[in-house]
């Protein structure tokens, strides 16, 4: 009879968890926590293997963060993996509800990441320069320039979710640019 710890080499192996996902804005394909765990169940089913995913708020000062649990266990033994996910409970667009569940999700995933050795480093939110040419200085980013179409995109982007950060990661922000994205 296998051990939980090589039924667990048996599954980081075999597992396969396609980037499903798009992000037109960003262009990129990736992997949500719900792609992971649809690939990896007939295999725990195939081992008799479970995976609890557990979440808890933790607070240091002003700061909240999610920190995610992922749990596989055969019954008696168990291997456990945690993941931080920070929140911004003033992101624009969102409800509290809303930037705890996003919080959550990422944790989540990364903690799914960790049990299962699924290697993001190729992954858009790793390596994506949004067809930008990469330079020492400022990644060869255009800066972002006010009532222009990339402006209004990134305008809306954020209005669905996405931070002043992802903004930046392809563009060069100017404060009076970011306070109009802001409104």
């Amino acid at each position: 009879m296998k051990t939980i710890n090589e039924k667990l080499v048996d599954i980081q192996g075999r597992l396969k968890a396609p980037k499903n996902q798009r992000n037109n804005f960003g262009n990129y394909n990736y992997r949500s926590c719900e792609d992971i765990l649809e690939a990896v169940k007939p295999i725990l089913l195939e081992h008799k293997l479970t995976v609890n995913l557990t979440d808890e708020t933790i607070q240091l000062g002003d700061l909240y963060f999610i920190q995610a649990i992922a749990v596989i266990s055969d019954g008696e033994k168990s291997i456990s993996v945690k993941a931080q996910a920070g929140i911004n409970i003033n992101k624009k667009g969102m409800d509290i509800a809303q930037s705890f569940g996003a919080s959550s999700s990422y944790a989540r995933k990364y903690a799914l990441n960790g049990l299962f050795l699924i290697d993001d480093t190729k992954d858009a939110d790793a390596t994506n320069k949004h067809d930008t040419p990469v330079t020492p200085i400022e990644s060869g980013k255009a800066w972002l320039q006010k009532d222009s179409v990339q402006f209004n995109n990134a305008r809306k982007a954020m209005q669905e979710g996405f931070s002043l950060t992802d903004i930046r990661k392809k563009y060069k922000v100017s404060k009076e640019v970011a306070k109009l994205l802001e409104l």
